[in-house]
């Protein structure tokens, strides 16, 4: 069973204001990746309207009878799932729907999960472009931050506006659990790094993400403030950036009466785009997305997957 011994505070992660002088904000950005691996951001031009609507698309679905829920598909890796994590034995106390982040898809998928296919399709669609949007603003201050006129701007925004890039959106619904009862503190969703390049987060304000930071301790994270997006370093931004950025394990826990909702943006390179480390004595080896993430899907959710790419 997984260890879900916990800190006594919550942790309270930086928050950057993404309307403060552009140098400022780079910099905030770049020594959270360093010394986080998370952070959240306020000001980011996502609209509130399309956040509600999104959330509301969410709660619609995750309210309807198991038997409809089950026409979205078991997530082969894409469609519905509950409790089975993946396909190698992880469980967890979690609803979810995950979906590859393109219209075209969505399109195509939304006749399985909505009765009104066309709103659901339009409004998911709006909430993916707008978040891209705030990861590619991101992704562009810290190669400003970090390499500056040493690589162009758009050398890691435009791996995610590739036209072909394999980003995914996974909504994820965590039920209810009486504190009052000995077993009340449950993983949601178990010990994981994200393995993509980065990812933003967008929760109802119930508590329960966690970071594992240092000494095996699980520290909670302040669902606070309720406008902030969660962001947080993947796997490809720490192998891109040699290791100078972490990608942090963390997790879900169910510990509260207040159901959690969660919206998690997932950006990511196309299958075939080249991950190299930007520095003359590269830790990892190049490799393809699609390389890595067939390693991903075939593992457990707390393997130590980039290790397996490091050179020495």
């Amino acid at each position: 069973m997984e260890n879900i011994t916990v800190g006594d505070d919550d942790i309270e992660l930086p928050i950057v204001d993404l309307r403060r002088e552009r140098s400022e904000a780079s910099r905030m950005i770049v020594k959270a990746c360093e010394e986080f691996g998370f952070f959240k951001v306020i000001n980011h031009g996502v609209k509130q309207e399309i956040i509600s609507l999104m959330e509301e698309e969410a709660s619609m679905f995750f309210s309807k009878p198991v038997s409809e829920k089950n026409r979205a598909g078991p997530p082969d890796p894409y469609g519905y799932g509950s409790h089975n994590i993946g396909l190698n034995g992880d469980v967890g106390e979690v609803e979810y729907l995950l979906l590859q982040a393109n219209p075209l898809f969505i399109s195509h998928k939304s006749k399985y999960i909505s009765s009104h296919p066309q709103q659901f399709s339009y409004v998911v669609s709006r909430y993916v472009e707008a978040v891209r949007e705030l990861a590619c603003e991101i992704l562009d201050l810290i190669v400003e931050g970090l390499w500056a006129e040493a690589q162009p701007v758009s050398t890691l925004s435009g791996l995610v506006r590739d036209l072909d890039s394999d980003s995914l959106i996974r909504l994820n619904h965590y039920p209810p659990t009486d504190v009052s009862q000995p077993s009340a503190h449950k993983i949601g969703f178990g010990a994981h790094t994200d393995p993509q390049i980065l990812t933003i987060l967008r929760s109802n304000g119930s508590s329960g993400l966690q970071l594992s930071l240092q000494g095996g301790v699980w520290v909670p994270v302040d669902p606070h403030p309720p406008s902030a997006f969660c962001v947080n370093v993947g796997d490809v931004l720490q192998a891109m950036t040699n290791g100078r950025f972490v990608s942090v394990k963390h997790r879900a826990v169910v510990n509260s009466i207040k159901s959690r909702m969660s919206i998690v943006y997932f950006a990511a390179p196309p299958l075939h785009a080249t991950i190299t480390c930007i520095a003359s004595n590269p830790t990892y080896r190049s490799f393809s997305w699609g390389e890595y993430k067939k390693v991903v899907y075939t593992g457990r959710l707390n393997d130590c997957r980039l290790n397996l790419f490091k050179l020495h």
